[in-house]
C-alpha cells in the first residue's frame, strides 16, 4: 500500500478517529473527577545563630549557622521529627505516611530550609508545613542543647506564614485532558490504519487494475432511483438534479468504452453478471442495453437468469414466457422477442423457471438462438451470479465475454478474484469490470465524480437540436402496434398466447392481423429498418435508393 492509501484510509475512517479522541478526552477528564484533590503548602524555615541576635559577631554566626544547614536538611527525615509533627498535629496519621507528604530543600547559596507539604486541602497544607518547622526546631534544641535552659546555639526561625495555592496540585486537569486526546487520537490513527491495511473491499479503480489484472470499463454511481422496481434510466437526462445526469453519463461512458474495447474483434454478446446477488448487475445490464440502442444500435436485452428473472419486471414487460420456452421447444424465438418502449430495444425475458437452468444454457441450441440474435444486433445478457450457481459460467462461455459488476465498499477482492478465476477455468473472456454503487462524493468517489460544472449540461430552456429527426419515433410506431416480430415470416404460434398470458396473446394477435395485412414480418428487416434511423442509417439507404 502506498502513502495516499493510508491517507485515503484516515479520511474514511475518520468519524472513529474523531470519536475515540473524544473518548480519550472523558476517560481523562472521568478520571480526574474520581481522584482526591492535593494541594501544596510551602514554608522557608530560617536556620540561624542564636547569639547572632543576642550578643553581635554577625560574620561568625551566620558562618557557623551556615555549615548546620546540611546537618539539618538530614535531621528533617528523622522519625522522631515526623513524631513530634503528629503530636503537634495531633494526627492518627503514621510517622511514615507524614513524612511521605513534606519535602524540604535548600536554595543552593542559602541558609534556609524550604518545607513543602500537601495535604487534601490548603489549610492542613500549611499546618504541616508549619508543624514540621516546629517539630525540627525542637528537635534540634534537643540534640544540640549546650546551655542551662536546654536550647542549641542554632535554631530556625520561621520567618512567615505558609504560602498556600487555591488549585490543587493533582490531579492536573489540563495536563490529564491532553494526555487523554492525545492517547484517543493515537488510538484513532492506529485503528484506521490497521483496518485500511486489512480492507480488501473493492474501493478505487485504480486498485482493481493493479490487484486484479482487469480493466475497469465502467463506473456506476449510486442513486436511490436505481433501488426501486422500475430501475431504468433516461439516457437523453442532461439535468444535473436528483444524480440522473451522473448516471446517465455513466452509462453513456460504459458504452463508449465498449465500443473501442475491441476495435478489429468487437463483442456482439456480452454477458452482465456479478461474483454474488445484490451487486447490480441486472440494473447494468437493463440501463446498458437503453444506452445502446439509444445510440441507434439495434440490441436485444436476453434474461439469461432463469433462477430469478428480474429483466421483464423491470422492462415493464410481460414475462411468463420467453428463453426457456425456446430452449424447450415450446415457441419459436420470434414468437416471445419483445418491443418497449425505447427505440431499436427489444427484450427476450426469461419465461418459465425450468428445474435445469445450467443444461438449457449451455446447450447448443442456446448458442444457435445467441448466434443468431447477434447477426441482426448486440447481445447483451443479464446472467446469475457467478459463484453460487454454473449459470454465469456456461453463459459466459457461449458468448464473446463478461463484464463482471462489483460493488464498491462491499465486494470483497478474495471474492472478485474467485469469480474471475471460474470464468477463466471455464475458458471465459473477462472483458472487464464494471464498479457500481461508486459514492458521488466522499474519499471513495472518483477522480471526476460526476461533478456537473457550468458548461457540461446544455440550458433546459434552449430548443432542441436541429440534427434530431423525427425517424427516430419509427421503431416506437412500430412497437404500439405488435410486440414481437417473427423470423423469416413464420406465423405467431398459438402455444405463445397459451403460455404467456391475455396481454401477451393480445398483443400477438395484433401483430398476426397486420402482419395478414400487410405481408410476412422480417425481424432482420425491422432491425435494418431500426439502424436506418441513425445518421450512419440514412446515408446507406439514400445511396441504395
Amino acid at each position: 500500500m502506498e502513502l495516499r492509501d493510508y491517507l485515503r484510509g484516515l479520511r474514511r475512517h475518520w468519524i472513529a478517529v474523531v470519536l475515540m479522541t473524544m473518548v480519550g478526552v472523558a476517560t481523562a477528564f472521568g478520571w480526574v473527577l474520581l481522584q482526591t484533590p492535593v494541594y501544596e503548602a510551602t514554608a522557608n524555615g530560617l536556620v540561624q545563630s542564636k547569639a547572632t541576635a543576642e550578643q553581635g559577631g554577625a560574620v561568625y554566626g551566620d558562618s557557623y549557622a551556615a555549615t548546620k544547614v546540611p546537618t539539618y536538611l538530614e535531621m528533617v527525615t528523622w522519625k522522631v521529627v515526623a513524631e513530634r509533627a503528629g503530636e503537634i498535629l495531633q494526627s492518627d496519621e503514621s510517622p511514615e505516611e507524614l513524612a511521605a507528604r513534606v519535602n524540604v530543600v535548600n536554595p543552593q547559596g542559602t541558609s534556609i530550609l524550604k518545607f513543602t507539604a500537601q495535604a487534601g486541602s490548603p489549610a492542613e497544607a500549611a499546618t504541616l508545613a508549619q508543624a514540621w518547622i516546629d517539630a525540627l526546631g525542637e528537635t534540634i534544641d534537643q540534640v544540640q542543647s549546650t546551655s542551662s535552659d536546654g536550647g542549641a546555639p542554632i535554631g530556625i526561625y520561621s520567618a512567615a506564614a505558609a504560602s498556600v495555592s487555591n488549585a490543587p496540585v493533582f490531579p492536573d486537569q489540563r495536563t490529564a485532558i491532553l494526555v487523554g486526546g492525545v492517547l484517543g487520537l493515537g488510538v484513532g490513527i492506529a485503528f484506521a490504519l490497521v483496518r485500511t491495511a486489512s480492507d480488501r473491499r473493492v474501493r478505487q479503480a485504480d486498485d482493481v487494475q493493479a490487484r486484479m489484472g482487469v480493466p475497469v470499463v465502467g463506473t456506476v454511481p449510486a442513486s436511490a432511483a436505481l433501488a426501486s422496481d422500475h430501475r431504468l434510466i433516461d439516457p437523453s437526462i442532461t439535468s444535473e438534479k436528483g444524480g440522473g445526469f451522473a448516471l446517465s453519463e455513466a452509462f453513456r461512458a460504459l458504452r463508449t468504452n465498449l465500443k473501442f474495447m475491441d476495435v478489429d474483434n468487437p463483442p456482439r454478446t456480452i454477458v452482465i453478471t456479478s461474483p454474488l446477488a445484490g451487486d447490480g448487475k441486472s440494473t447494468i445490464a437493463c440501463n446498458l442495453s437503453v444506452a445502446l440502442a439509444a445510440n441507434g444500435e439495434p440490441v436485444v436485452l436476453v434474461d439469461g437468469d432463469l433462477r430469478r428473472p428480474t429483466v421483464a419486471r423491470t422492462m415493464a414487460l410481460p414475462g411468463d414466457a420467453g428463453l426457456s420456452d425456446v430452449l424447450a421447444g415450446r415457441v419459436e424465438l420470434a414468437d416471445v422477442l419483445q418491443r418497449t418502449a425505447t427505440p431499436n430495444l427489444f427484450v427476450l425475458a426469461a419465461g418459465s423457471i425450468p428445474p435445469n437452468p445450467s443444461e438449457l444454457l449451455g446447450s447448443d441450441r442456446m448458442r444457435r438462438v445467441l448466434d443468431e440474435l447477434a447477426t441482426h444486433a448486440m447481445v447483451i445478457i443479464d446472467a446469475p451470479p457467478l459463484l453460487p450457481v454454473t449459470d454465469g459460467v456456461v453463459l459466459t462461455h457461449q458468448a464473446d465475454g463478461a463484464l463482471v459488476t462489483l460493488s464498491v465498499g462491499k465486494t470483497t477482492y478474495d471474492v472478485a478474484d474467485k469469480a474471475i478465476d471460474a470464468l477463466h477455468k471455464a475458458q471465459g473472456r473477462v472483458l472487464g469490470v464494471v464498479l457500481n454503487k461508486a459514492p458521488l462524493k466522499g474519499v471513495d468517489s472518483s477522480a471526476y465524480s460526476y461533478e456537473v460544472r457550468k458548461g457540461y449540461v446544455p440550458d433546459p430552456s434552449s430548443p432542441p437540436s436541429a440534427s434530431a429527426s423525427p425517424e427516430s419515433d419509427v421503431l416506437g410506431t412500430i412497437a404500439s402496434s405488435a410486440s414481437a416480430p417473427t423470423f423469416e415470416g413464420r406465423p405467431q404460434r398459438e402455444a405463445t398466447a397459451a403460455t404467456a398470458g391475455p396481454d401477451f396473446a393480445q398483443e400477438s394477435t395484433l401483430l398476426t392481423e397486420e402482419a395478414a395485412e400487410s405481408g410476412e414480418v422480417r425481424f432482420d428487416d425491422l432491425v435494418l429498418d431500426a439502424s436506418e434511423v441513425t445518421p450512419s442509417g440514412r446515408k446507406r439507404r439514400a445511396r441504395r435508393n
